[in-house]
């Protein structure tokens, strides 16, 4: 019952939302997480081969065979995730999980000691990217009347797009200021 008055009172906003033509703010919100969450991570993950390589010692085959293995993490979980949020119809807190593994994984890269610590930090953070991903599009939808809904996913894509472009070239700059 408690999940009923919490889907009539996103309704309720959303309604609002198409009266005016405005996208809700919940879809603002989750944009402006994944545009955050995409500088975080690419920042990382476009220093990650060469942290691994030349710090940590990996071969070129091992950062192939963690890319590799990251990803068909993050697709497996995908798969579940999906039928989860329907199932439980708790797609905030699916959302915010995903991204909770995701970001707690963030400080594991920087203090990693070795290339299995590595491969276990991007390991969680795939699956926080696969929880997150069905129930966020679920939510989106969720929340967006149909007036605006194809404007509401270009919102989040298009913010996830700046942060992923965003990410390395922040890494980069970074990195000149500090080997001046």
């Amino acid at each position: 019952m408690r999940y009923a008055r919490g889907v009539s009172t996103q309704r309720d906003s959303a309604r609002a939302a198409a009266a005016s033509g405005r996208i809700p703010r919940g879809v603002w919100a989750l944009g402006l997480v994944s545009l955050f969450m995409d500088v975080s991570s690419e920042m990382i993950h476009a220093l990650l081969p060469v942290f691994l390589v030349s710090v940590l010692g990996a071969s070129v085959t091992a950062v192939g065979f963690l890319e590799g293995t990251a990803e068909a993490i993050a697709s497996l979980t995908k798969v579940f995730s999906g039928a989860l949020s329907d199932r439980l119809g708790k797609r905030k807190r699916l959302v915010a999980l995903g991204y909770g593994l995701a970001a707690a994984t963030k400080p594991l890269f920087a203090l990693a000691p070795s290339v299995a610590w590595v491969f276990a930090a991007r390991g969680i953070d795939r699956v926080g990217k696969g929880i997150r991903g069905a129930p966020r599009d679920a939510l989106i939808a969720d929340l967006t009347p149909p007036e605006v809904r194809g404007a509401s996913f270009g919102l989040r894509q298009t913010l996830d797009t700046v942060g992923a472009f965003a990410g390395p070239l922040l890494a980069i700059a970074l990195m000149a200021v500090r080997h001046r």
